[in-house]
């Protein structure tokens, strides 16, 4: 692991605003590991925000719900911030927030529910990892064998973001009743709460209000935050290669992802808006903001203006594993957690050179990998070679990139390598 700069101080004390409703938006079909939704909707239907307006026949899949309310204009092809382009349903807004959802829970009524109605209720508002991963998350509750142990993921290590630590402070006590709903539908036995020690904050305001839990301060090093990791620094345990964090009893959730379930359950809420840091050298005014989905990044920019100058870079995500896009008219999506917009003195693109076999990225590896062993293989298209390196534990986090003195593209190399295995298959 590696103490990087932060660049945190620029929004950590920036109070969730909520963005004016868009007069459009651009709601991708794939959001989520797994299969892309199928339009429920066609043009010149009415919605409400809240309202299904995509869903599959599929195991691994999440529904999708319209973000503002209006009149649907088209399902067309559009800019994705990770997959390139994708089918989108395009929304007008009416301007008049109209809502889909209705009615709340009482404490007694969540009382009452049983794991599987919990379950339903995630699986149905669309809920998927917060974090970045954007795995369905009524899958992950229900694990093929029994976890005794829920670790709350507070630790935000990406440098400039702060969404999560402005969750914290904002919204604790309904993050400590997001817990409890996973408490009672997994039988959870020991809750830990980890927070890097750069949250002071966040990790005194749930030691004050959540006591019953365990508040573990991490250091506030990269990747600090990736779910083996944080195993590892929590419990002191480790996951084989090729295992999940339920083969050793453990379930791994992002606070953001406990708020959306909170919100779920208590109030029928789907996800339809989520919390995004936008920041970077070029933004006059960093916010942190909660922004309907499908909301194109341009329109956040704008928010935050005017710009300092013209931006050289503009990543969706953070500066280690976020992507680099080539139009603002991108959307946000479930998984979108930052916009940067970086100048040129930011941006250093070297020039790749040959492996020195230096080593570093061996040791800095925090999957225990052999990232320039994977490169020289992936360079040569040998799927045996990349097979047997282990090629599917990397988290592709960017340390070996970051930490290599020949600035190879690594990250590059263990996507495509991936890519060998899985055409493979």
């Amino acid at each position: 692991m590696v103490k990087l700069k932060e660049h945190k101080k620029e929004t950590e004390n920036k109070a969730i605003e909520r963005l004016l409703l868009p007069s459009r938006v651009y709601i991708p079909l794939s959001q989520h590991l797994g299969k892309p939704c199928l339009p429920e909707v066609k043009a010149g239907d009415i919605v409400s925000a809240g309202q299904r307006i995509a869903a599959v026949e599929a195991h691994v899949y999440a529904p999708i719900h319209a973000s503002i309310s209006g009149k649907v204009v088209s399902v067309q092809d559009w800019p994705h911030p990770v997959s390139g382009r994708c089918k989108a349903i395009v929304i007008d807004g009416d301007g008049k927030d109209s809502r889909n959802y209705s009615g709340s829970r009482t404490q007694e009524e969540v009382d009452k529910l049983t794991p599987d109605e919990v379950r339903r209720i995630v699986r149905e508002a669309g809920i998927v990892g917060m974090g970045g991963a954007s795995f369905p998350t009524h899958i992950k509750l229900n694990p093929p064998r029994p976890v005794d142990t829920l670790i709350v993921n507070g630790a935000e290590c990406e440098p400039y973001l702060t969404g999560d630590n402005r969750l914290m402070l904002e919204n604790t006590d309904k993050i400590i009743m997001g817990i409890r709903i996973l408490v009672k539908c997994l039988g959870i036995k020991s809750v830990y709460i980890a927070i890097e020690e750069n949250k002071p904050e966040a990790i005194n305001e749930f030691r004050g209000k959540a006591a019953q839990y365990t508040v573990k301060v991490l250091r506030s090093v990269y990747p600090q935050g990736g779910e083996k990791q944080l195993i590892k620094n929590v419990l002191q345990k480790e996951v084989p290669s090729g295992k999940l964090p339920f083969d050793v009893g453990v379930m791994v959730h992002n606070v953001g992802t406990i708020f959306a379930i909170y919100e779920a359950v208590y109030f029928n809420k789907p996800l339809y808006e989520r919390v995004v840091t936008v920041t970077g050298s070029c933004v006059s005014n960093p916010k942190n903001i909660m922004v309907p989905i499908g909301t194109l990044i341009s329109e956040l920019i704008d928010f935050c203006g005017p710009l300092k100058g013209e931006p050289a870079k503009i990543i969706i995500g953070g500066p280690m594993m976020g992507i680099a896009q080539y139009t603002d008219k991108v959307p946000v999506i479930k998984s979108t957690t930052g916009v940067i917009l970086m100048g040129e003195k930011q941006i250093k693109v070297p020039e790749e050179e040959f492996c020195i076999r230096c080593g570093a990225c061996v040791r800095e590896c925090p999957a225990g990998l052999m990232p320039c062993m994977i490169s020289l293989a992936s360079e040569r298209n040998n799927r045996e070679l990349v097979e047997a390196y282990n090629v599917s534990d990397c988290i592709e986090c960017g340390l070996c990139a970051y930490v290599c003195p020949a600035k190879r593209d690594m990250v590059q190399h263990m996507k495509y390598a991936k890519s060998i295995l899985a055409g493979a298959k």
